[in-house]
């Protein structure tokens, strides 16, 4: 593998609700115009003590299952510790511990080897934080 290191933020604008943003769009065009046709990685990294990098199925309704099962898991309710914020908004310090800020992908010939179903999706539930920065990185 050479050496070539690429990389660029993407700005997000989640709002004032709980999102999954599909992100695979932008890391594909990312790699469009950086790859040059070859193989390497693509780290993807939120730096948001709040937020996460998923790879899942988007559109068929697993976004929302996933949001619900945080909602069972992680409810915003008075037990946390952590205050400040929006009532329940210690757990959304807690969701990083379960869905990662980052995500490394091969990349083969340019392109992300993502399996058919599966998208790079930017995990929200601080509706406190409405702008989100992501971290593309390539190293090919």
């Amino acid at each position: 593998m050479s050496t070539a290191f690429t990389t660029r933020t993407l700005e997000i604008t989640t709002g004032t609700t709980e999102t999954v943003a599909d992100l695979t769009t932008d890391c594909a065009t990312f790699l469009q115009e950086v790859a040059d046709g070859r193989d390497g990685l693509l780290n993807i990294f939120v730096p948001h003590a709040t937020a996460g990098i998923a790879l899942l199925e988007t559109g068929a309704g697993s976004d929302e299952d996933l949001l619900a099962a945080l909602h069972d898991l992680l409810p915003a309710d008075n037990r946390w510790r952590h205050r400040h914020g929006t009532p329940g908004h210690g757990r959304d310090h807690v969701l990083p511990a379960l869905i990662p800020p980052h995500a490394t992908l091969p990349v083969i010939s340019g392109r992300l080897a993502l399996g058919t179903w599966q998208s790079i999706c930017l995990v929200d539930t601080n509706v406190d934080n409405p702008e989100r920065t992501v971290r593309l990185s390539f190293l090919g």
